[in-house]
């Protein structure tokens, strides 16, 4: 039987395509609806799934990805316009009460987000690890000792979405616009590594590259 992976905030499924290339039976949960989702899905609030012990302990693994909102790049920018309280509202940390969660249940998790600030020894994952042609940072927190590649500098300046390709083809997957040339659609789709997502779906995804090495790490390490 495959281990099991639980993947919380799920979203469209690109982290889930990852852990089940890697060897994983994945079931996702999100609070809103994802037809996109290419595994089992379980609609529901995944603040009362952290609550649920008996359920996180029926897996193997659990992945979690809270809402990045609160630790993007351009978090201390809206903070200013809205103002502190009104920013926290619209976007809470949610990744305290994960971490409290997951470690109350006694499972091996791991935990992702754009910064490494909120983590714990967390790792770092990049495109140019595995051939992609974005960079999209995202960060791995995980009870395990793991090394992560080695990070070389990218020395490429990534135009804004909508305005192309850099010099060695990288471009930005983020926002709702488009990629600002003949083919951007498909060519933003191969360098995430996915193509059964909606634009928006897409910007908000982990590439399926990254947590299939997270997988293979954990498959390495644990007897599962």
């Amino acid at each position: 039987m495959k281990p099991k992976l639980l993947d919380l905030f799920c979203g469209a499924g690109g982290a889930a395509q990852g852990y089940s290339d890697a060897g994983f039976d994945v079931v996702g949960v999100d609070h809103i609806q994802q037809p996109n989702y290419p595994f089992k899905f379980i609609l529901a609030d995944v603040l009362d799934v952290l609550r649920d012990v008996s359920l996180l302990q029926s897996f193997d693994v659990v992945h979690a990805s809270p809402p990045c909102q609160a630790h993007s790049p351009l978090a201390a920018i809206w903070r200013a316009r809205l103002g502190i309280d009104v920013w926290a509202r619209k976007h809470p940390d949610l990744i305290p009460q994960t971490r409290e969660g997951l470690k109350a249940s006694g499972q091996l998790y791991v935990i992702e987000n754009v910064s490494p600030k909120p983590l714990r020894n967390a790792i770092l994952l990049c495109g140019t690890f595995f051939d992609l042609k974005v960079y999209r940072h995202r960060y791995f927190e995980m009870p395990l000792f793991v090394l992560s590649p080695k990070h070389i500098p990218h020395k490429d300046n990534c135009p804004v979405v909508g305005r192309g390709k850099s010099r060695k083809g990288f471009i930005s997957v983020t926002g709702h616009g488009g990629f600002g040339f003949p083919g951007g659609w498909e060519y933003a789709q191969k360098a995430m590594g996915i193509n059964w997502m909606s634009r928006k779906e897409l910007s908000q995804a982990i590439p399926p590259a990254y947590t299939h090495w997270i997988g293979i790490q954990i498959l390495k390490k644990v007897n599962l």
